[in-house]
């Protein structure tokens, strides 16, 4: 439970936010985030959401929360989440429909995709205001001498690719793009729409009320209560 340093007394306490008017980033009717955090409610505590809405082959842009882990809870339609994990350097998709989550710790680089119309995402982070690092800021930001010659690239075909990417994208691809995507975006998440294995959780940590959890070589007396 986090420390609460709020004065439950003061005149200004707030119990109450309409999260339908905090508005994030607006695309379009259909593609937009709303959020909120402490900012807009002052006794929530170490806790924060973005309320996520997609139409069909739209991404929340790859980026990293580097103050929060992610619990992204799937509402309505579907969608692929996927991250990188940086100790195994492996790309996880996973597919989620409604009432499905994923998770992803703070730190990692990830993205998701809807892979329908009116998919309706909530993302809960374990801070009061979640951080982000946006791929979009990264790649117009970063000197295009610094990419060619970090990865020995042609850097006016570098300058060429990113040219489009003049603001924070936070849902992409726009509108106007003229570019094919919708059928490579389609195999992407077709991929990955077959739900991942479920695991058995280990059951060592899951005690149960005769032989509570502890780690090994540890020995503390049973709670009586």
């Amino acid at each position: 439970m986090a420390v609460s340093y709020m004065d439950f007394t003061a005149p200004n306490v707030q119990y109450f936010s309409d999260v339908n008017k905090n508005r994030l980033f607006t695309g379009d009717n259909q593609n937009y985030i709303n959020s909120l955090g402490r900012n807009n409610l002052n006794t929530l505590g170490n806790v924060s959401l973005l309320d996520i809405y997609l139409s069909k082959g739209k991404v929340v842009e790859p980026h990293i929360h580097q103050n929060a882990s992610e619990l992204v809870y799937c509402i309505s339609g579907s969608a692929v989440v996927s991250f990188i994990n940086p100790f195994t350097k492996k790309l996880i998709n996973i597919s989620i429909t409604p009432g499905q989550v994923a998770n992803i710790p703070q730190g990692w680089w990830h993205y998701e995709i809807a892979s329908e119309d009116h998919t309706h995402l909530l993302a809960i982070f374990d801070a009061p205001y979640p951080e982000v690092i946006l791929g979009s800021d990264i790649l117009r930001l970063t000197p295009a001498s610094i990419w060619a010659h970090t990865y020995c690239l042609d850097e006016n075909e570098w300058k060429e690719a990113v040219s489009p990417i003049t603001n924070s994208v936070f849902i992409g691809p726009p509108d106007d793009c003229n570019r094919n995507v919708d059928s490579s975006v389609h195999d992407y998440y077709q991929q990955y729409a077959i739900q991942p294995q479920y695991v058995q959780p280990n059951q060592q940590y899951y005690p149960t009320y005769n032989q509570p959890y502890y780690p090994q070589g540890h020995h503390f007396p049973r709670n009586p209560y």
